[in-house]
Formats: structure tokens, C-alpha cells, sequence
């Protein structure tokens, strides 16, 4: 390796040290992420001399299709939350709540790959106000809906960044990842742990006490909202786009060497920074299809630790008022449990 090569590998894990610890540090950043990780990404291609007409086309063209789906999806959903809303409760009236909790948790998960992570996560938000939980009740059901969503969501690229990303880069040789690359490598981990936590769900999740629920003001959504987050959503995957070729020679020099089963426990770290940046920095057309697996259902299931592992975990706790704590005490022994699981698991 060169002088100038080391450069740049030192370079980049100064990079990848400043996405992990400033979003905890600085409030400004944590709610802007998006422009942060932005400009991590403008100066990682930079610092690896990797600008092309390619990759600026490709940062333009390649969010187009999630965000697109975010505001078709976000247009619906405004018109939809008002008669979705009077109807939730008539609707647990008939089937129990016990049955509705597990349908809600399976059909999000099933259907956010399809409406979006971020639609099934407002989805989800409308039915909580509407369901009068109290407190704790509330947060097991959120957490481990969001944990559902954030699972279901990686199996097309429509879903959310995380899978965007991969396909993306991983659309070339050797593995030529089309829309359906992500469902055939992972439906058989994925569809059976989101049935799990509908089941877990009943356990869970007890009667209603509308008495013990906090107030909270509800908002309908309305188009600049909606514009808003579709923004968002379009800068955050360019972003990621950006850092996923600038980290490109810190895949190829070290993590292609990691272990599959390493790469499995690694990505518990993205508990703390949301699952598709990792993706961005970690997964690159050089690894094989076993650590591609395991480094990806690693990051979808240490996602639902935190609120900061994933995209509905933000929405629905900013939405809903939950407190790091307070997820961290349900998500953390939950996602542990599973991860321990799916190594045993994998090894086999």
C-alpha cells in the first residue's frame, strides 16, 4: 500500500469515526443528518480522488424511485389518515385487541418493503393515537412495529435507504442485483422473525387505560410536510451514494478480509447510527454473498435497538414523545435475543 493510499484509508476512518460519535454530541446534526452525511460523502470521494460524470449521475438518478414512492405514498396517506383513524378502534372492536396488534405488527412489516418504511411508520403512529394505550403498552407495541417495518423494508429497494444503497452498489458483477436481489437472498430470515414479533406482540402488549395516556398534540400531515421529508429522503441517499463510493477502498482493503460471522456482530453498532450508512460504508460488489447476508441482517436487527438505528424508529419516537430510555429498555434485550438467534443460526 502507498503512502498516498494510506492517506486515504486514515482519511476515511477519521470519516467513519465523525459519523459515529457528532450526531450524539451536537442536537444540530442529529436532526440534520442528512446534510452532515451529505458533505461526509462530497469529502470522502474527494479524499479517495473518485469523482466522475458516473457517480453524479448515479447520486441524482438513484434516489429517485424510493423518493418518488415516499411522496406518491405521503400524498395517499394524507387523504386516507382521516377515515383510517375513525376506524381503527371499530375495527379492534371486531377482531380483539390481541388479534389487531399482531395483524398490525406482520402487515407494516410485510407492506413497508412496498408503501415505504416511512409511510408504514405514520401509519403506525395514526393507529397508536388512535388506540389510547397506556404508556407501557404503547412503547412495546411502537418498538417492536418499528422493529417489523425495519425488517420487511430491506427486502425490495422501494423500502427504504438501507436497501436502496445495496442495489445500487451492488447492481454490477459479479451478482448483477435487481429488484428482487434483496427478497431471494434474505425472505428466508426476514418473513419468519417478522411473524415472530407479532406473536411476541400478544405477550407484550396488554388492554388499553386511556386514563394513564399522555396528552399529545396531533398533527395531520399536509404538503410541505410531505415535500419536506421527500426532500429529505432524496439528499439522505445521495448522501449515502457519495459515502458508499468513497469508502470503497476501505471495503476492499479490509472489510472484504472480515469474517462473515464477524461481520455479523460488527454491525451491532448500527444501534447507534441508522443501518443504511453503515450499508453505504461496509457493502461493495468484492464481498462474498455470505458476508453480504450476515453484515445485512446484522444491520436490520441491531436497527431496532435504538432510535437512532433506523428511519421509523426516529419518526415514530419524535411523533410519539418516546424517550432513548425508554426504547432502549424494550429494543435492547429484544434485538440481543434475536441476534444471538440468527448467529446460531448462520453458523448452521
Amino acid at each position: 500500500m502507498t503512502e498516498f493510499e494510506t492517506g486515504e484509508i486514515i482519511g476515511l476512518f477519521i470519516i467513519l469515526l465523525v459519523i459515529f460519535i457528532l450526531p450524539f454530541l451536537v442536537k444540530k446534526i442529529e436532526e440534520d443528518l442528512e446534510i452532515f452525511l451529505f458533505a461526509l460523502g462530497i469529502i470522502a470521494v474527494t479524499i479517495t480522488q473518485q469523482w466522475s460524470l458516473i457517480l453524479i449521475s448515479e447520486a441524482f438518478i438513484e434516489p429517485i424511485i424510493i423518493t418518488l414512492a415516499v411522496f406518491i405514498v405521503g400524498i395517499l396517506f394524507k387523504f386516507l389518515q382521516g377515515p383510517l383513524a375513525r376506524n381503527v378502534n371499530r375495527f379492534v372492536n371486531k377482531v380483539g385487541l390481541k388479534s389487531f396488534i399482531f395483524l398490525i405488527i406482520v402487515v407494516l412489516g410485510l407492506l413497508s418493503s412496498i408503501i415505504t418504511a416511512i409511510i408504514a411508520a405514520l401509519i403506525l403512529v395514526l393507529i397508536v393515537n388512535a388506540l389510547n394505550l397506556d404508556r407501557k403498552n404503547e412503547i412495546n407495541l411502537v418498538v417492536l412495529a418499528c422493529f417489523s417495518i425495519g425488517l420487511g423494508a430491506v427486502l425490495t429497494p422501494v423500502g427504504e435507504p438501507l436497501s436502496t444503497i445495496i442495489i445500487t452498489k451492488l447492481k454490477g458483477e459479479p451478482y448483477h442485483a435487481g429488484f428482487w436481489f434483496l427478497f431471494d437472498n434474505l425472505w428466508l430470515y426476514i418473513l419468519p422473525l417478522i411473524i415472530f414479533i407479532g406473536i411476541i406482540s400478544i405477550k407484550l402488549v396488554g388492554e388499553t387505560q386511556e386514563e394513564n395516556r399522555e396528552h399529545r398534540e396531533k398533527k395531520e400531515e399536509n404538503l410541505k410536510g410531505i415535500l419536506l421529508r421527500t426532500g429529505k429522503i432524496y439528499l439522505f441517499i445521495m448522501a449515502l451514494v457519495f459515502l458508499g463510493m468513497g469508502f470503497k477502498p476501505l471495503i476492499e482493503s479490509y472489510i472484504s478480509n472480515i469474517p462473515y460471522y464477524s461481520l455479523y456482530w460488527m454491525n451491532i453498532l448500527a444501534a447507534v447510527l441508522d443501518n443504511a450508512t453503515f450499508a453505504a460504508a461496509e457493502i461493495g460488489p468484492v464481498l462474498s454473498l455470505a458476508q453480504i447476508e450476515a453484515a445485512l441482517l446484522g444491520l436490520v436487527i441491531a436497527g431496532g435497538m435504538l432510535i437512532l438505528g433506523n428511519i421509523p424508529n426516529i419518526i415514530a419516537a419524535n411523533k410519539l414523545k418516546i424517550k432513548s430510555k425508554e426504547w432502549a429498555k424494550v429494543g435492547v434485550p429484544l434485538c440481543l435475543s434475536i441476534m444471538l438467534f440468527y448467529f446460531i443460526l448462520i453458523l448452521v
